[in-house]
């Protein structure tokens, strides 16, 4: 219970860099912080206490083994996450070479 609360203060910790900060490296911070957080949220819900590894050749009758499929979502979400964060930060670097700054509301005064 105490892993699921520290995921959801990761996902709203996020989300407060999202909404408040006017710098757009610390809004992909937090992105990333809430993205991470809710991998964090797939693997432990796929975990199991005692679980063996699905990796044997001899499969155990009466043996509790782990689901591979949560892990194997959340390093797909992983890599597409990075790609996306990687991406997004390009962008935000072109931006800035543009125009100068890092700051929202300053690009947000320069529409027109």
């Amino acid at each position: 219970m105490i892993i699921l609360v520290a995921s959801l203060i990761l996902f709203l910790v996020g989300l407060y860099a999202i909404i408040t900060k006017r710098n757009m490296i610390k809004v992909a911070v937090g992105f990333s912080l809430m993205e991470y957080s809710v991998n964090f949220l797939f693997a432990i819900v796929g975990f199991r206490p005692g679980a063996v590894p699905p990796i044997l050749q001899v499969v155990e009758v009466g043996k509790v083994y782990s689901d591979p499929l949560p892990q194997a979502l959340v390093l797909t979400a992983i890599v597409i996450g990075l790609g996306v964060t990687a991406f997004m930060l390009s962008l935000i670097l072109r931006l800035y070479n543009r125009i100068g700054s890092f700051d929202l509301e300053e690009i947000q005064r320069l529409k027109g």
